[in-house]
């Protein structure tokens, strides 16, 4: 079985959760999530030893993405993204605007994800999980070997993500947490698009904004 290497850490502007994920056997990993900050992100990729074989992104709102574009460049490495967001990723510079965050462009996506999706890091296989709420093409990406899930901005530690924003729906991210995370083995990893970590199992039982 197969434990992938992760190497987790904020990035500005917002603190998002970059996720490293490697496969120690043949060295190939996908970067999740490269909100900013790509010579950091390209140094640690170096540091462990890995090669870029994918860029994977649980949406497309701008902290999420604003180092793509270089380590698209650096790497060669397609870039991933559920099509119900590609509006969102038309307006990126528009985003920044509106937080007023400078605009660092960024290519296309180029390789449209699917829900029950299955893609590999290396010998490791993850799995795509549609969960719209936070943004209509939000996903979170799980691995059953490691019991670990990235949950994007969909579940926080005691929280969910936001639903005010463009395409938010909160009865959507309500019913994709509850019928499509709280699903998972109590003891899965979360990583969140921000803060701490958590479990599922702590979640459902304490996560007061998901009732019933």
């Amino acid at each position: 079985m197969t434990t992938l290497i992760r190497k987790t850490f904020p990035v500005p502007p917002l603190s998002c959760n970059c996720s490293i994920l490697g496969d120690p056997e043949t060295k190939h990993a996908v970067v999740v999530d490269p909100g900013g900050n790509a010579e950091r992100i390209l140094r640690e990729v170096e540091e462990l030893g890995l090669q870029v074989r994918m860029i994977l992104h649980t949406h497309a709102h701008f902290d999420h993405f604003l180092a793509s574009g270089a380590i698209q460049q650096a790497t060669e490495a397609p870039i991933g993204l559920h099509q119900d967001d590609w509006q969102l990723w038309e307006i990126l510079e528009v985003q920044c605007q509106m937080f007023g965050v400078p605009y660092t462009p960024a290519p296309p996506p180029n390789a449209w994800l699917s829900d029950e999706e299955a893609f590999a890091v290396g010998t490791a296989v993850g799995t795509v999980i549609h969960t719209p709420g936070h943004t209509p093409g939000s996903l979170c990406f799980y691995f059953s070997q490691d019991n670990l899930l990235l949950s994007g901005d969909t579940l926080f530690r005691g929280g969910i993500g936001r639903t005010d924003l463009w395409g938010g729906d909160p009865q959507a991210i309500e019913e994709s947490i509850r019928e499509r995370l709280y699903t998972l083995n109590e003891d899965t990893v979360v990583v969140p698009g921000h803060g701490r970590e958590t479990q599922i199992g702590h979640e459902r039982q304490s996560n007061a904004f998901i009732t019933g």
